[in-house]
């Protein structure tokens, strides 16, 4: 189309411009217009043929280019056409698809709206219910405030009644307790004190008979208990030898050997006391000499040293004081050694050196023939078994064994003091950095300082178990008796005690009474008594149990 209308501008400016030329010309010059007519008919003519070819040819490019126009724009109207029905087909597709979707969900909601509308419905229905029952409600309401109101009206009227009653009561009352407090020669104040005491004794009584029974029964479920831990724990340890005595006689093996033991007017046995600090006693005893010296350490050092001196034949001052030595020395090493050994077989760790070396002192000490070693041993296993059959822990069962291997450590101390062993073991703990409950078990197990914990009673208990158990300890006989005596001799000097008999080795004191002088509830205070007496002025091993019998007979005669 460009092309065509190019030509056709062309064509117009061809012959536009012919106009004007010749137009020029006919004003110029019309005789050379006329000169030149024949041959501007022959230009007109080349050019009208020009021309014409140029149209031809202009329109035969512009057919060309429009037939090529025409096809590409059928072409590209096609494509778009094509184009334009596809996006149609698509956003019908699309359309349909979301026509589907709201229609569902349109479904959707009206059965959600169905079921709110039902919802809503039967809420309304339930407010209706509620508002009639809330009308029924009011009404009840007004008609119990009328009630109420009447009812308030009536206690009103009966108050001022009861009030005009009580005011008249008083006064009846006045004038009955004045009558009453002339007839009994009493104020009132005086029959309320006589009336709480009354109630008082009567409470008190009450009191005293259920404090008496709780503690009956709590004795017998106690002592059954105790029983059988006791029992269980003694049949669980068994101590390899009860006695084991501290040698105070040294046997010789002839008489003759006295003579070179005290030497020269006496030069080698005072040098071997000197030395050893004990006392030999040479006597009229056939082939033996007696070592005496309240010092155990002492006394197995003199022994010792003499069995060496005997075995050697050298016996001069001299050769005492180096033997004295080396045996004081080797000794020093063997309580240490036997420390260690003892604390390792009670797997105790942690145990302070000098301890140790306090607890290998103890295998050379006895207590009324008891080996004071193997006494604490025994005690600390004890107390380890008793702590796990009370169902303690671990930790609290090895801190009762460490109590009881240390309960008597203050027997053996170095120092003298007027302090007792208790007391002493338990400032020997302290000392070096003990538990604090070790420490109270140590003081506490003769009473001597308040218990603070459940380690203290198993250490006592175990303690009276491995010394009063029978053939644990031995007693000469003299003393014997005369514990047995005082024992008795305590219990007679009592009024209303008839006789008195010590038993079972002293373990026991059972005790006559005269029914007519004794009640049975002096009995009970008769048997505390004596039980204290004895804890406070005497001294023995374990417990002793204090039995009060009192018997009554009514006689008669039928004839």
């Amino acid at each position: 189309m460009e092309i065509i209308f190019g030509a056709v501008g062309l064509v117009v400016g061809v012959i536009v411009g012919y106009i004007i030329v010749r137009s020029t010309t006919q004003k110029a010059n019309q005789k050379y217009i006329d000169e030149m007519n024949a041959k501007a008919d022959l230009e007109v003519k080349e050019a009208r043929a020009t021309a014409q070819r140029i149209v031809e040819e202009a329109e035969s490019k512009a057919d060309k280019v429009l037939s090529n126009a025409e096809n590409k724009n059928e072409r590209i109207k096609q494509r778009k056409i094509q184009e334009a029905k596809e996006k149609f087909n698509r956003l019908k597709i699309e359309f349909e698809a979301h026509k589907a979707e709201q229609m569902v969900e349109l479904k959707e909601r009206e059965v959600e709206f169905k079921g709110i509308e039902s919802e809503i419905k039967q809420k309304q229905d339930r407010l209706e219910e509620r508002s009639k029952s809330l009308d029924a409600i009011q009404a009840d309401l007004e008609q119990r405030e009328a009630d109420a109101i009447a009812l308030r009206e009536n206690l009103e009227k009966q108050q001022k009644v009861m009030a005009r009653k009580k005011e008249e009561l008083d006064a009846a009352n006045e004038r009955f307790i004045t009558e009453l407090e002339k007839v009994a020669n009493l104020s009132e104040a005086e029959a309320k004190e006589q009336l709480l005491e009354a109630v008082k004794a009567k409470a008190e009584t009450d009191s005293m008979a259920l404090v008496k029974s709780t503690i009956e029964q709590a004795k017998v479920t106690a002592n059954k208990e105790a029983k059988k831990i006791i029992i269980q724990t003694i049949q669980r340890m068994c101590a390899e030898y009860t006695i084991e005595n501290t040698v105070s006689v040294f046997n010789l093996d002839s008489d003759d050997l006295k003579g070179q033991i005290i030497g020269r007017e006496g030069r080698n046995i005072r040098a071997l006391e000197a030395a050893t600090g004990a006392e030999i006693v040479v006597d009229d005893t056939p082939e033996a000499i007696i070592i005496s010296s309240f010092d155990p350490i002492r006394r197995e050092v003199a022994r010792l040293a003499l069995k060496r001196l005997v075995a050697d034949g050298r016996i001069h001052p001299a050769r005492i004081e180096e033997v004295v030595a080396k045996v004081r020395k080797q000794l020093d090493e063997q309580i240490v050694e036997i420390g260690e050994r003892t604390v390792i077989d009670l797997d105790l760790h942690g145990l302070d050196a000098y301890l140790v070396k306090m607890v290998g002192r103890m295998r050379f000490r006895s207590s009324y023939g008891q080996n004071l070693l193997k006494h604490s041993i025994e005690t600390a296993n004890l107390c380890a078994i008793m702590a796990a059959e009370l169902g303690l822990s671990p930790k609290q069962a090895k801190m009762a064994k460490r109590a009881g291997l240390l309960h008597d450590i203050g027997k053996v101390a170095e120092e003298e003091t007027e302090l007792s062993h208790a007391i002493l073991g338990m400032k020997l703990c302290e000392k070096y950095k003990e538990h604090p409950i070790v420490c109270n078990a140590v003081g506490a197990h003769h009473d001597e300082v308040e218990m603070n914990n459940i380690i203290s009673p198993i250490v006592q208990a175990c303690d009276a178990i491995s010394g009063a158990r029978p053939g644990a300890r031995r007693e000469i006989l003299e003393s014997y008796l005369k514990r047995i005596g005082e024992l008795e001799e305590l219990a007679m000097a009592h009024d209303g005690v008839q006789k008195a008999y010590a038993m079972q080795a002293g373990r026991e004191l059972r005790v006559i009474v005269e029914s007519e002088k004794v009640t049975d509830q002096y009995a009970d205070d008769l048997s505390f008594m004596i039980s204290q007496k004895i804890q406070d002025e005497m001294q023995y091993p374990g417990q002793i149990k204090v039995t009060v019998i009192r018997e009554k007979r009514a006689i008669s005669y039928a004839r």
